[in-house]
């Protein structure tokens, strides 16, 4: 679904917003059944959790980065409605998408409570402009169920920290915890949010229990200070090429795939791409090159 516009001045005001309903019910289906291909089943993991000890290596032992060998994995930063709502949001058609995590987490496998923090830290070099400019948006797409029980993440309303300096990105444990709010949402929902907005991780409340999701971001393109993944630096897989081969060139551009009509393309990278990558249709970008 399109975010309404009323979210997406939320974030502003509150720095952040929960959108249900947001994916459609065919593409959220083809992305939980893909899950299953990347991490054990829910019941599967509960009844043996020492058959998994890698899920239990840290709070961040769950997470696995884009490419991924499934497609319906790989459809999903690109999907139409998420950039849209990013366009929207970032007010430019010149963005880029900096980072793609899945994460799964398993209730006793490990305590996943956190403290407050902003995501600023190492999302970009400096700290996030004020006044609209240089924005990032970052997102959580929800492939499961998230109740209070289920280790939502939990944010504190900009309003009640907006006399915090932006140079302070971390809070004491247990600091503001009166004042946020859970993330709680059904599957296919999105959560959006703003770098400088304090938010953690929490833990389980009950045993037996998963959280899915997906985290994408986008930024306005050209700002080199800001970013945290490198797409290049995964070119060499057989996930990045087979994923890049099926989007449109609009979706590639999000990547940094030089666009139909840039300088960048003549007949010798022409020829030398389609070689690289030999599954990708090359025609829309053939067709200005005189």
């Amino acid at each position: 679904m399109r975010v309404p516009d009323k979210n997406l001045a939320e974030i502003w005001d509150q720095g952040f917003t929960v959108v249900e309903g947001f994916l459609d019910r065919d593409t959220l289906k083809a992305a939980q059944e893909a899950l299953w291909e990347v991490y054990p089943r829910p019941e599967d993991y509960f009844a043996d959790p020492g058959k998994h000890p890698d899920l239990a290596r840290s709070q961040f032992a769950g997470l696995r980065l884009f490419p991924y060998a499934q497609g319906a994995l790989n459809r999903m930063p690109v999907y139409p409605d998420l950039v849209d709502a990013a366009e929207r949001f970032l007010q430019s058609e010149d963005i880029e998408i900096y980072k793609v995590e899945l994460w799964a987490k398993y209730a006793g496998a490990i305590n996943y409570d956190q403290f407050h923090h902003r995501d600023y830290g190492n999302h970009t070099l400096v700290v996030p402009r004020a006044d609209r400019v240089h924005t990032q948006m970052t997102t959580f797409v929800l492939l499961s169920d998230v109740t209070e029980l289920d280790g939502p993440t939990k944010l504190v309303p900009l309003p009640l920290t907006k006399d915090i300096p932006l140079s302070k990105r971390d809070l004491k444990m247990g600091e503001m915890f009166e004042c946020e709010v859970a993330a709680t949402a059904p599957a296919g929902s999105l959560m959006i949010y703003k770098t400088d907005v304090f938010h953690r991780g929490s833990d389980f409340r009950a045993p037996g229990r998963s959280r899915f999701a997906m985290l994408i971001d986008f930024q306005q393109r050209g700002w080199r200070w800001n970013g945290k993944m490198s797409w290049p630096d995964r070119a060499g897989q057989r996930t990045m090429g087979d994923a890049l081969a099926h989007m449109t060139p609009r979706q590639r551009d999000l990547f940094g795939w030089p666009p139909p009509g840039s300088e960048y393309w003549n007949e010798q990278t022409l020829r030398d791409v389609a070689a690289r990558y030999p599954n990708i249709d090359m025609t829309p970008y053939r067709a200005q090159v005189s």
